[in-house]
């Protein structure tokens, strides 16, 4: 069987993506820093599905995180087809005031982990001419980002990253998918704090559905998803409107 590794996977978007895939058949590999909930996860979709489930814990915010996960993988004899960059997440707030540390874990999970991982990992789908990299990012790669500068600016490189790995890859028969959410019934809203924003909670989405229109469209190989309507539309009229109005507009919606 197909295997996939989702990182992230104890919650949110992760968690319903993992469903997602394990209910197409595929053995999934699970990653993220909470074991516990990563083994209720497991024996939910080995007994709904009889998918073999790994549970393999991990913070990406470490610097040796991508390389030690690799080696248990090398060690397991688990070849990866599929790559869900999933992990990830962001802090409101002024950039000198958010403390420093959190920034730098951010872009090391945000953008550090996810390069990292898809380059280990690559080659082999390369090789077999299967699979892919399904990148989860955030249409908050549209706009700059006053009060969340670091969080909008890593899912810019998400965005642009994914963008030009399918290109780099196009014809090989890989699916490289990026899926650009808004707001999502998750944990984000709380642990980042946008949770209080107007903007945030009157537009959230169930991770469900979004997750599945990530699947569908990784398994239809298109390049970028955008659930939701309102998403779509946002996206859209920000093309129409000068960078200098975005950022202005964003920075009182999310003002800190």
């Amino acid at each position: 069987m197909p295997t996939t590794l989702i990182t992230g996977a104890s919650s949110g978007i992760g968690w319903e993506l993992t469903k997602q895939f394990a209910g197409g058949g595929d053995d999934v590999v699970l990653v993220a820093r909470s074991e516990d909930k990563l083994n209720e996860l497991a024996n939910q979709v080995r007994n709904e599905n009889g998918v073999n489930a790994t549970v393999l814990p991990a913070d990406l915010a470490k610097p040796d995180a991508v390389d030690e996960l690799c080696r248990q993988l090398r060690e397991r004899s688990i070849e990866i087809d599929t790559l869900v960059n999933n992990a990830g997440f962001g802090a409101l707030g002024k950039f000198a005031e958010i403390p420093a540390d959190r920034q730098t874990d951010m872009l090391m999970v945000n953008v550090v982990a996810l390069t990292r991982l898809t380059r280990m990992l690559l080659p082999a789908m390369l090789k077999n001419g299967r699979g892919g990299v399904l990148n989860v990012g955030s249409i908050a790669a549209y706009q700059a980002g006053p009060n969340m500068s670091v969080y909008y600016a890593s899912k810019a490189y998400v965005l642009s990253f994914t963008e030009g790995l399918r290109e780099e890859v196009a014809g090989s028969g890989l699916h490289v998918t990026c899926l650009e959410p808004g707001a999502t019934e998750t944990g984000f809203g709380e642990d980042s704090g946008m949770g209080k924003l107007d903007m945030f909670s009157s537009a959230t989405m169930p991770a469900k559905t979004v997750a599945k229109a990530g699947y569908e469209g990784y398994v239809n190989n298109a390049d970028i998803v955008i659930p939701g309507w309102k998403n779509r539309l946002m996206v859209t009229s920000t093309s129409f409107l000068p960078r200098f109005a975005t950022r202005k507009l964003v920075a009182r919606l999310q003002g800190a």
